[in-house]
C-alpha cells in the first residue's frame, strides 16, 4: 500500500480558493463507514493484482477513528510482501489529527511512529523506531493547522468541489517522517462515465495531489485521482507511476456511506 506525500517544490501562480485547511466540518463521511480497494500493479504490460486497502471511520465522543490498513495477497509475496497500519484520530470540529499512528512492514523495512499532535501549541511528539518496543520519543516544532496523510484524505472529501473552477490548487500542510511538508491539490474537474474496474461507471470528480519523488516516484509523477461526483466524495480510482511500472487502486466495495451513491451511472 503506497501513500505519498508532498515534494518541496514552487509551482507558478496558479488559481487558487480560500479553502481553510485548519477547519473543516464533516458532511461526507459517518460512522461505520467502510470501503475495500484492490491494489493492483503494472509491470512489463500486466497489470497485477497485489492486494488490498481497507479504510474505516469509528465516532468516539469527540473524534473520529479513521484507520486504512493493508495487505498485499499470498500469491503476490513473493515479489514484495506488505502489511501496513494506518490510524488517525481526529477532531470532530476541525478533521484535524489529535494522533496518527502508523505501524509499517514492507518488505524488509520496518517502522512504527505514533505522532501526538499539539495544534495549538504547535508542537508534536513523536514515538518513533523499528518497533513499538525499540521507539523512542522525540519533540518537534510545528507550523498551525497540521494533517497527516489520512486526515487529509478526508478533509478533501468535504471540500464544495462545485464552487471551484478548473486548475484551482489546495493547500495544505502535513507532519511526517520528522518533517512538515506542503502539499497542494490540484483540482481537474469533472469527468462522465469513468469505468472501474468490476464496479461500472460512474460521473467523478478529478484530482491530482503532489507526490514525493525518490526512490518510488520519479520527479514530475503526477497521481491521479478519481471520487465520486456525489455528497459522499469517495475515492474510487487512484492511478500513479512508479519507478519501475505504474500503481492502481480501484473500488471493490462499500458499505455505511451516508447517503446513496448518486455517482453510479449503471
Amino acid at each position: 500500500m503506497a501513500f505519498t506525500y508532498p515534494e518541496r517544490i514552487t509551482h507558478q501562480a496558479e488559481p487558487q480558493q480560500a479553502i481553510s485547511p485548519c477547519q473543516m466540518e464533516n458532511n461526507a463521511f459517518q460512522h461505520g463507514e467502510t470501503i475495500v480497494y484492490k491494489l493492483y500493479y503494472n509491470w512489463n504490460f500486466v497489470w497485477l493484482s497485489a492486494g488490498e486497502v481497507t479504510f474505516r471511520v469509528k465516532e468516539l465522543n469527540d473524534q473520529y477513528h479513521l484507520s486504512a490498513h493493508g495487505q498485499t495477497y499470498p500469491s503476490y509475496e513473493w515479489f514484495y510482501k506488505v502489511s501496513d497500519k494506518y490510524d488517525t484520530y481526529v477532531d470532530k470540529k476541525t478533521l484535524l489529527p489529535k494522533v496518527s499512528i502508523r505501524d509499517v512492514s514492507e518488505g524488509k523495512y520496518r517502522l512504527y511512529d505514533k505522532i501526538t499532535f499539539d495544534q495549538k501549541g504547535l508542537k508534536a511528539s513523536s514515538l518513533r523506531g523499528k518497533s513499538k518496543d525499540t521507539a523512542e520519543t522525540t519533540e518537534y516544532t510545528l507550523d498551525g493547522c497540521m494533517h497527516d496523510l489520512l486526515s487529509i484524505v478526508y478533509h478533501i472529501r468535504n471540500v464544495d468541489f462545485n464552487s471551484l473552477s478548473n486548475n484551482t490548487e489546495i493547500p495544505i500542510k502535513i507532519f511526517i517522517d520528522k518533517e512538515i511538508w506542503p502539499l497542494k491539490v490540484k483540482y481537474l474537474g469533472k469527468e462522465k462515465e469513468v469505468k472501474i474496474k468490476g464496479s461500472g461507471k460512474y460521473n467523478t470528480i478529478k484530482f491530482s495531489p503532489e507526490v514525493v519523488s525518490g526512490l518510488v516516484f520519479k520527479e514530475g509523477t503526477k497521481m491521479t485521482v478519481w471520487a465520486s461526483d456525489d455528497k459522499n466524495k469517495i475515492p474510487l480510482m487512484i492511478e500513479s507511476p512508479v519507478s519501475v511500472g505504474s500503481v492502481k487502486a480501484v473500488l471493490k466495495e462499500y458499505n455505511g456511506l451516508r447517503y446513496d451513491m448518486e455517482a453510479h451511472i449503471d
